[in-house]
């Protein structure tokens, strides 16, 4: 088990992303907020995974910048809670929504909560298929 961020797992394709905002669901949770589509990508890993942070939120690049490498690690470090729990090919991009900048502690418990909502809902959509 690698716990590394590699090129191959992040979400690059703009088709992919477009569908995603379009069909995605939501789970928020502090400040964070996920969206995920189950999407056949052609990768080896089962999640391809972006970030994001709003200019809008959060108007310096070196501050943007620091939030998405705070939640890259915070994901990196967690991903096999995430991948661990499902069966098929998923698409992922995580959403900054905070207004004030939110501690890498804090950002790695919210990714946890987002963690366990999401093999919740997995889980209930799996059985009603």
């Amino acid at each position: 088990m690698r716990y590394t961020l590699g090129k191959k797992e992040k979400l690059k394709s703009s088709k992919l992303i477009e569908q995603l905002f379009k069909e995605g669901k939501r789970i928020n949770s502090n400040g964070i907020q996920l969206i995920y589509l189950k999407a056949e990508h052609g990768g080896d890993f089962p999640v391809k995974v972006g970030f994001s942070v709003p200019k809008r939120q959060t108007k310096l690049a070196v501050d943007r910048n620091r939030l998405k490498r705070k939640m890259r690690e915070a994901y990196r470090k967690n991903k096999y809670g995430f991948v661990d729990n499902i069966s098929k090919q998923f698409i992922f991009m995580f959403i900054y929504t905070s207004k004030e900048e939110i501690s890498y502690h804090n950002i790695e418990e919210i990714f946890l909560k987002i963690q366990s909502k999401f093999v919740a809902k997995n889980k209930e959509n799996e059985t009603q298929n």
